[in-house]
């Protein structure tokens, strides 16, 4: 179903310049995609999908028999060490590098601009939705958010807390905080990285009540009262697909719930309008949310 080379001619005779098109996919799934952003994907003679800042809610064979073109997925490896013959590729004919929700939101990729713009090449943005505008769904309103955090997969020797002062700031002025969730898809192992070795961790996404029992863990050392078992919190889980799921609870209880597949993301509630907290109280969580206190659901993308 792709195009043939007759028809790709016809298409680079009626272009004036070379672009590459960084097109931000949407959260759904591949008709999330704008007009502007299918027209310049169909333009394309190479298309790459970025795949290790998120995930993308279908196959990629779907973008395909949509878009009618043939789409590379590129991973972590392909993006610090291949990412050159791309940029080299968009000096000769259009390229597009699509990116799932929007490419300068949640997940910043100015350093491929920046690479491109030095080379010479043309760069083009087409934006779209994100979860930092989707998590409006939730109910909470968007002006009473204050800074974005990122909050990592803890590990026995790493158990970074930065993000402890930026919640303070944002607790300060009453002002909601949207935490963004860890993702981990072909991470190199620490045994791999001393050996040289090209082994990879098994791809995994954060779970918000893993998020929750960080923060926990954190505010117990920090002992700052910035939070606590019982400040209000948010799970907003596939943000924009056909099962996404929104749940209200404590954080204590946050520590518990069973949201789903991937990708999650979580909001410490600030101060409230009694229009959020109506739709607070829309969004509590059922007791049939809840798992048993020594059971966490599986993170591992091979489990779901």
């Amino acid at each position: 179903f792709f195009r043939s080379d007759e028809r790709r001619g016809r298409v680079r005779a009626r272009a004036s310049v070379v672009m590459l098109y960084v097109v931000g996919l949407g959260l759904g799934d591949e008709k999330d995609i704008t007009v502007n952003g299918l027209e310049a994907v169909k333009r394309c003679d190479k298309v790459y999908l970025e795949a290790y800042t998120s995930i993308l809610g279908v196959p990629k064979d779907r973008l395909e028999a949509l878009y009618g073109r043939e789409v590379t997925v590129a991973d972590r490896q392909f993006v610090e060490q291949g990412i050159d013959g791309m940029l080299n590729e968009a000096l000769e004919m259009d390229v597009a590098f699509l990116v799932v929700g929007d490419a300068f939101a949640a997940t910043t990729h100015s350093d491929l601009v920046l690479r491109a713009r030095g080379l010479g090449c043309k760069v083009k943005h087409i934006y779209n939705a994100s979860i930092m505008n989707a998590v409006a769904g939730c109910g909470l309103q968007l002006y009473r958010f204050g800074q974005a955090v990122s909050i990592v997969f803890f590990t026995q020797t790493w158990r970074p807390d930065s993000f402890y002062d930026r919640i303070k700031e944002n607790a300060a002025l009453g002002l909601h905080t949207l935490l963004l969730l860890d993702i981990r898809v072909k991470e190199p192992s620490v045994e791999a990285l001393c050996r040289g070795k090209n082994e990879y961790e098994p791809p995994r996404f954060m779970s918000c009540a893993t998020c929750a029992r960080q923060l926990m863990e954190v505010e117990e050392l920090r002992g700052e009262g910035v939070y606590g078992p019982d400040s209000m919190c948010v799970a907003v889980a596939r943000m924009g697909q056909d099962d996404e799921v929104i749940k209200s609870c404590t954080l204590k209880e946050m520590c518990n719930v069973d949201v789903g597949g991937p990708l999650h993301s979580m909001v410490l509630v600030g101060d409230t309008h009694p229009l959020e907290d109506d739709m607070l109280l829309m969004h509590r969580a059922k007791e049939s949310d809840f798992l048993p206190d020594d059971e966490v659901p599986s993170q591992y993308l091979e489990d779901l």
